[in-house]
């Protein structure tokens, strides 16, 4: 074999070998790139899905969420498709008062001779709140009026909280508002004067508001009963609802029952 026809023959394995690496480096660059693609593609579609444990514990807690939720007896919006002005409504077991609250934007003696219902003019009146009370529940004191002596409406059966039995066994009473279920443990019941308490004292003051605490859970009238044993502790921020009504016979004097807000609950 001569010089030129080795040259020729080194020169082809030369250019097969050439060929082969490009072969091989195609072949590599493929199934790298599928292997890429692929993954890429799989790490996506396993984002797109949720684990099962994810999913499971979503519906756990909108379960939970559901459990929590107070029932809401109260068909506010019939009510107020009637009468805008009823915002709550209150509810004592065992007594007569089951009742919508209302609350005039103009006049705070509107209630005293007009229904809750359909505002028409009614001797009993209605449940209310006047206007230095929010319609939230969340003033120190939110004061509720209610007339006594109409047979057994409106708030005149408060005055069952006067025998110690029933007062020990009836620690609660309850305000609905729209969402909103609110519990309040009876504190103390108890023969008060005619003073306006919400214009009596200066509640913007925190040591009048701890005063009026201690009062309620120690009033000076000897007709009384106080409940000691309390869910929890009262404190600077507590939420104080004073039912108020008249005692027959005795114009100069009212009936108050005291309830603490204890629970604070959404509805469904």
């Amino acid at each position: 074999m001569n010089e030129n026809e080795l040259n020729e023959q080194n020169e082809k394995k030369g250019n097969n070998k050439s060929a082969k690496l490009i072969l091989i480096f195609i072949v590599v660059f493929v199934i790298v790139f599928c292997g890429i693609y692929f993954g890429i593609q799989i790490y996506y579609n396993h984002l797109a899905e949720p684990a099962a444990d994810e999913t499971t514990s979503s519906v756990t807690t909108d379960s939970q969420k559901t459990d929590k939720l107070a029932e809401n007896p109260i068909d506010f919006t019939s009510l107020q498709s009637k009468n805008d002005e009823i915002y709550a409504w209150i509810k004592v077991d065992d007594t007569n008062v089951n009742y919508p609250i209302v609350q005039n934007a103009a006049d705070d003696s509107f209630y005293l001779k007009h229904s809750a219902e359909d505002k028409s003019w009614s001797a009993s009146g209605a449940v209310y709140t006047e206007l230095v009370n929010h319609k939230n529940f969340n003033d120190a004191f939110t004061v509720v009026y209610g007339h006594n002596g109409y047979g057994d409406t409106m708030f005149t059966t408060l005055h069952k909280f006067e025998d110690t039995e029933f007062f020990n066994s009836h620690p609660y009473f309850y305000i609905y508002m729209p969402g909103r279920k609110l519990t309040y443990q009876v504190v103390s019941a108890f023969k008060y004067d005619d003073r306006h308490i919400m214009n009596s004292f200066n509640f913007a003051d925190l040591e009048v508001v701890k005063e009026f605490h201690d009062y309620i859970q120690n009033p000076s009238s000897s007709q009384k009963n106080v409940r000691t044993d309390l869910d929890s502790q009262i404190t600077d921020s507590s939420k104080f609802v004073i039912l108020s009504t008249c005692i027959t016979n005795q114009k100069s004097s009212r009936y108050l029952v005291c309830g603490v807000l204890t629970k604070n609950e959404k509805t469904y």
